[in-house]
């Protein structure tokens, strides 16, 4: 009789055995890639802070973050705004350069404007070389006959501005200065 009697079949074995792998890689991969969004800041709440960035203060001498003043790109346009306190930082040595074409030469005294926190002045004296060559070699890029006329000034100032920012950027991240004012500028 024992010889008669057949074991039942096992139905599914192999079903099983390639089923479940395959759920689990599915699943894991899917909360693997969910949370690399998230994480990324493509879902679940949009751009993300860097709770390291400079501050804007306000009025009252209160701190915020650049997101909260409302201000979009910090440094990019002058945002004349009676709730901010402006900060004034004077660079201490004053720059003299060649101007293009064998023109003459330039000296100027400067100084910068931000809206934000003793960040922002903390880069400037820490990368005050980067940001001083590459005044240099902006002032270097204009004639005397610019620099005799407002607007070639006004040029200049602009330049200035764009040039200090994109360095303090490339050095830390953000820039942050919103105006540029001559102290003391000579022209020969």
């Amino acid at each position: 009789m024992a010889e008669t009697e057949k074991e039942p079949k096992k139905k599914g074995g192999m079903v099983k055995k390639l089923l479940i792998p395959l759920l689990a890689v599915t699943v894991l991969g899917g909360g693997g890639a969910a949370a690399g969004f998230f994480a990324a800041g493509m879902i679940g709440g949009g751009e993300h802070e860097d709770p390291n960035a400079p501050k804007v203060v306000l009025k009252d001498g209160t701190t915020v973050s650049a997101k909260a003043a409302g201000l979009k790109n910090p440094g990019s346009a002058t945002q004349l705004d009676a709730k901010f306190k402006v900060t004034y930082f004077p660079i201490e040595e004053p720059f003299t350069a060649n101007l293009r074409g064998d023109t003459g030469f330039a000296q100027m005294s400067l100084a910068v404007s931000t809206y934000f926190d003793e960040k922002i002045t903390a880069a400037m004296t820490e990368h005050n070389i980067a940001v001083r060559s590459a005044v240099l070699m902006t002032i270097s890029e204009f004639d005397a006959m610019q620099l005799e006329s407002l607007e070639g000034k006004e040029a200049l100032k602009g330049k200035i501005k764009d040039v200090v920012n994109a360095t303090l950027t490339e050095k830390t991240g953000f820039g942050g200065i919103e105006d540029v004012y001559f102290t003391s500028i000579v022209v020969q």
